[in-house]
């Protein structure tokens, strides 16, 4: 680290620092913002608004893991969204109904009759465990069918917006069980508290935040463990992994279930939230937008998603009640520029400044040996912390943030490298040189 930090403020050089301490300190500032400060500030109807940016940040997170940290490239998160979100609009519909009854819509559309697989969402309990199985299930299925044959890259991402065409399609058909183009809308109460309240809102806003920290924290802890090395590894070398044994297949199956899932529960919150769910908030447009606020914020970071979803999300409200029809060019502008200059997102933003200082401080000694974080030999970019919150781990996100380090025509790593003897035929050696563990 060049000379110039020593010059910060104690608390700066700490929150500036990647490393564990930084990361507690932002995940504590986050908290006292969420929790504390924005509903001492915000008025009832921009909390309201700030907890439905919140519930699709929580997408963002699945994606950030999947795609970021994976290299999955998931175009139809939105399917998992609406599934959460449209499960928990029928539990809400049915409470409204009271016992028996049937919803609104149905005696206007319908036969008049619940539908028997609507009967299920009757009970609470139900309800909570299919917003989470459904969606599960569904991305274990998809994704072992889909992984084991390698489909990977651009043959996933439009496979998976497909699916989510499909899904909206789908609904917009069903009118008589799904409300069609209109959607499930006028809930009226959540799991016994009315809506209406604004001290139950408040509550709902609460539980959105703390549900998307705990997501944050679920995922960093994830990608500090053995699993997540794994993850990286698959990433950037997915053939060497399994020539080391590994079932890449699994490694990634996992990390889509779990976007799956946390894409469910954030719509399972969005509709008590926003009080109406429809296809238009699952198609293809809906999965893009997910995309494009992590790909500002910077997908391979732990907090960039989040604040790339919120910051877009945000940005569409405002700039939609003032220019309705220029808002998708703003935001395709927006996005080209992030993927032209700052490919990593913002949080690039720090490493490409500490490099440029780094090479004013040593002129001449080349850009790998004047820059302490780039390894002179290697050619690979330290990532202190590939569980997110490092600016270094999203200076090369070509294709990926390690990808576009290591190339797929370097020489292996493990023969440039000259592991020692005794660490030859060790598994756990080779993929440490694989993939940098996380401190």
């Amino acid at each position: 680290m060049s000379g110039g930090s020593t010059t910060l403020p104690r608390w700066a050089a700490v929150v500036l620092r990647p490393g564990p301490a930084r990361t507690w300190a932002l995940a504590a500032l986050a908290a006292l913002v969420l929790l504390v400060l924005a509903p001492a500030v915000l008025s009832d109807f921009r909390l309201s608004l700030l907890a439905r940016f919140l519930c699709l940040a929580m997408v963002a997170v699945g994606i950030g893991l999947a795609w970021g940290q994976g290299g999955m490239l998931t175009l139809g998160q939105g399917v998992f969204f609406g599934l959460g979100a449209y499960i928990m609009a029928m539990h809400l519909k049915l409470a409204d109904a009271g016992p028996g009854g049937v919803p609104d819509f149905m005696l206007l559309y319908g036969t008049g009759e619940v539908p028997g697989w609507w009967e299920p969402m009757r009970s609470p309990a139900t309800t909570v465990v299919l917003v989470v199985a459904v969606p599960a299930l569904l991305a274990l299925v998809l994704g072992t069918a889909v992984f084991r044959r390698q489909v990977r890259g651009a043959y996933f991402a439009v496979l998976s917006q497909a699916l989510a065409a499909a899904f909206a399609i789908l609904l917009v058909g069903q009118q008589q069980t799904t409300g069609g183009t209109n959607g499930l809308n006028g809930f009226r109460s959540f799991f016994g508290y009315d809506l209406a309240d604004p001290v139950n809102r408040r509550m709902l806003y609460l539980l959105a935040a703390g549900t998307l920290l705990v997501m944050v924290l679920a995922v960093r802890a994830l990608m500090r463990s053995r699993y997540g090395e794994l993850l990286v590894a698959v990433r950037d070398q997915e053939n060497r992994v399994r020539f080391l044994g590994y079932d890449p297949v699994r490694v990634k199956v996992f990390a889509y279930v779990v976007a799956a899932v946390f894409a469910a529960i954030g719509g399972a919150l969005f509709v008590p939230i926003a009080g109406i769910i429809s296809p238009a908030d699952v198609g293809v447009v809906p999965s893009i937008g997910f995309l494009v606020g992590v790909a500002i914020g910077g997908r391979a970071t732990l907090l960039g998603p989040v604040l790339g979803s919120v910051v877009v999300a945000w940005a569409e409200t405002g700039l939609s009640e003032s220019f309705p029809s220029f808002w998708t060019y703003f935001q395709g502008a927006l996005f080209i520029l992030v993927v032209a200059f700052l490919p990593g997102g913002p949080a690039q933003l720090a490493g490409v400044l500490r490099r440029r200082r780094g090479a004013g401080h040593a002129p001449g000694a080349g850009r790998a040996g004047a820059d302490t974080d780039q390894p002179a030999g290697g050619g690979r970019g330290r990532r202190p912390d590939a569980g997110g919150d490092t600016a270094d781990a999203t200076d090369t996100l070509e294709d990926g943030p390690g990808r576009a380090a290591t190339g797929h025509g370097d020489p292996p790593v493990v023969a440039a490298s000259g592991p020692p003897a005794a660490a030859a035929n060790d598994p756990d050696h080779h993929l440490a040189a694989t993939t940098e563990r996380h401190p």
